[in-house]
């Protein structure tokens, strides 16, 4: 199944506190659980200003369909076509 990359733009992200971060998370994955299993969350990087997500889905569709739920901004949705690390140059 596609992996992808979601780009969230939120003003302030970086100086969300553990209790918010939290509270997203968990209404996040109230979300997939209703949604079903063609939809997961991998994990998130949370920087100044944004919020990047990688997820497993079936298609663009189905990530835009969760941010709506959970009314979530995805700025930018990109398919990860493949996966590099130190150890490709080897």
């Amino acid at each position: 199944m596609p992996k992808y990359i979601i780009e969230r733009e939120i003003p302030a992200a970086g100086q969300l506190s553990a209790e918010q971060l939290q509270q997203i998370s968990q209404k996040s994955c109230s979300i997939l659980k209703d949604m079903g299993p063609q939809i997961q969350w991998l994990e998130s990087y949370v920087t100044a200003d944004k919020v990047y997500c990688v997820y497993i889905a079936p298609d663009e569709a189905t990530i835009r369909t969760h941010a709506e739920r959970g009314e979530f901004p995805a700025n930018s949705i990109a398919e990860v076509k493949t996966i590099i690390d130190p150890t490709t140059g080897e």
